[in-house]
């Protein structure tokens, strides 16, 4: 038999285990003594005169491999903490909740396990999700909020009437969690406004799928059903923080109209003082973390270094 194609993936991940580190990062888990242990990468030393942040990543790549560059750039700024989401990474619980609030309950536990009592959290795609829940549960805790291509707005009859590529939750998890290399070029098809997987050889994508997706594959498929599952804008509680929105121009999967409606729900037409800023960074879709990084950070970092009374003014990049 042909020996394995060489483990790129899991040579990066000891690459960023590393470099999360060297940027005063530790690895840490915490047993909630409900059936649920969570990994959290926490300071190694928490520094009192810098406020906390939380990074909550998406489906797809570890939470290393989607929030390494915003570590580096924000970790001097802030009391950086990056969990693994329950069913990702290291976490996993045996409790049977599947729902956004149960994973916010947790990633809030975590936080008091490190004694922090007010922090601001940025969520992408499925993380803005959870970042979006705790900022609506536990309103005295969140400072601000940065959601990122994250369909928080949308209802289970978007499936249905066409605002998506797909009709059904069932077929959206077949393409977020690719088994197999075609399935995972079809993936990166979605995300990529130019998908890098064309020329990547099916060996990588293989060995990307076995580190990255073949963990709790069913469990997941029930995250996302939890997300649509009944889902209605009016059952929607409304989050009073200054917010963020950013979204990719091209995003196939959670198109921009609901970022545009995500602004409008949180800060009505007409309403005095606007709570929300939508930033769309132009020539990007749904993985515009990796496609501009650029484009996303600096408006990340002005906001969440700004004034906690209001959101940044609004930018050229601001489409609303």
């Amino acid at each position: 038999m042909p020996s394995k194609c060489f483990s790129f993936t899991a040579t990066k991940n000891q690459c960023l285990k590393s470099s999360f580190s060297s940027r005063g990062l530790r690895s840490t888990f915490t047993d909630l003594k409900d059936g649920t242990i969570m990994h959290c990468w926490v300071p190694k030393s928490r520094k009192p005169t810098r406020p906390d942040l939380v990074l909550i990543h998406g489906f797809g790549a570890n939470s290393m491999w989607q929030w390494a560059d915003t570590v580096r750039i924000l970790s001097t700024h802030f009391n950086v903490y990056v969990p693994d989401l329950v069913f990702f990474g290291d976490s996993f619980t045996t409790r049977p909740e599947r729902t956004e609030s149960f994973q916010a309950e947790c990633v809030k536990r975590v936080m008091e396990g490190n004694s922090v009592t007010k922090m601001s959290v940025v969520g992408l795609s499925y993380g803005g999700f959870v970042a979006y829940a705790m900022a609506a549960q536990f309103r005295d805790c969140i400072e601000k909020v940065v959601i990122c291509c994250a369909g928080v707005c949308l209802e289970e009859k978007d499936l249905k009437e066409g605002l998506f590529a797909v009709s059904s939750v069932e077929d959206a998890a077949n393409i977020l969690l690719p088994q197999t290399a075609e399935k995972m070029r079809e993936l990166m098809g979605y995300t990529f406004v130019k998908a890098p997987a064309k020329v990547l050889p099916s060996c990588l994508l293989t060995d990307f799928i076995d580190e990255m997706f073949t963990q709790y594959v069913e469990e997941k498929k029930e995250l996302l059903l939890a997300i649509a599952k009944d889902r209605k804008l009016s059952d929607l509680p409304k989050i009073t923080q200054p917010t963020l929105i950013v979204w990719g121009d091209q995003d196939k999967i959670f198109p921009l109209e609901l970022g545009h409606r995500l602004k409008r729900f949180i800060s009505p037409t007409g309403q005095i003082g606007e709570n929300a800023q939508l930033v769309v960074i132009k020539n990007a879709g749904h993985a515009f973390l990796y496609e501009k990084p650029k484009d996303f950070h600096k408006p990340l970092k002005s906001f969440l270094l700004g004034s906690t009374k209001s959101p940044p003014p609004n930018n050229p990049q601001d489409q609303t």
